[in-house]
């Protein structure tokens, strides 16, 4: 499976997936491009070093959101791609690019969704006083930072913390959040049921079906 990785800046979830690709652990799977909407981005030089084509495509010159994805959605499909990995890329897709990779877009947020949507996730769950945030995997749909979850690895917030500790420990978390959970899309065995993301087995099933449908 074709994977691009889109970026805006350094790269560290991007590295992490092309790193997992490279060692197998994303198992049938290789980056065909990593694409930033910012030609200064640190990840382009990254991903070139690592041989994976790295292309600026930025959205300058007035030109529309929609004329910007256009291009991007070109580059996408000449290449062959078949599964978006949002990787610190810092723009809101639109309606129509998600409906032309519905279901084959994947992002990583810096909290528990869906608690703490949207920018500066660490800071909101420091001001609400939690005591546990995190990262979350999921698919991308229209809504901000909304879509069927895959996979969440959990991170204590401390007293001491601030938004900058917070986040460096969270992110040791999403590099080994996103690969397993590309691997697990990858593999195709899991199944969608509504919101829910079920792992292809027949008791993970039974029990998806009996919870979503009340059977008894």
């Amino acid at each position: 499976m074709k994977l691009a990785i889109l970026i805006s800046g350094r790269g560290s979830n991007m590295l992490a997936l092309a790193d997992a690709v490279r060692d197998g652990r994303i198992a049938g799977a290789e980056v065909a491009v990593v694409i930033s909407d910012r030609a200064s981005a640190a990840g382009l030089a990254l991903a070139a070093a690592r041989g994976i084509e790295a292309l600026a495509i930025e959205r300058h010159g007035g030109r529309t959101r929609e004329e910007h994805e256009r291009e991007m959605l070109e580059a996408l499909r000449t290449r062959g791609v078949e599964l978006v990995c949002l990787a610190g890329f810092m723009r809101l897709l639109s309606p129509q690019f998600v409906a032309a990779y519905r279901g084959r877009i994947l992002n990583i947020h810096p909290s528990l969704l869906p608690a703490f949507p949207g920018l500066d996730a660490q800071q909101q769950a420091i001001a609400h006083g939690v005591k546990w945030s995190g990262c979350t995997v999921h698919f991308v749909d229209e809504t901000l930072d909304g879509g069927p979850i895959i996979t969440q690895h959990i991170v204590p917030v401390r007293d001491e913390d601030t938004a900058e500790i917070l986040a460096a420990r969270i992110l040791v978390e999403e590099h080994q959040a996103y690969p397993a959970a590309v691997a697990l899309v990858v593999s195709g065995n899991y199944k969608v049921f509504g919101r829910r993301i079920v792992r292809k087995t027949l008791q993970g099933i039974k029990e998806a079906i009996e919870n979503t449908f009340d059977v008894s």
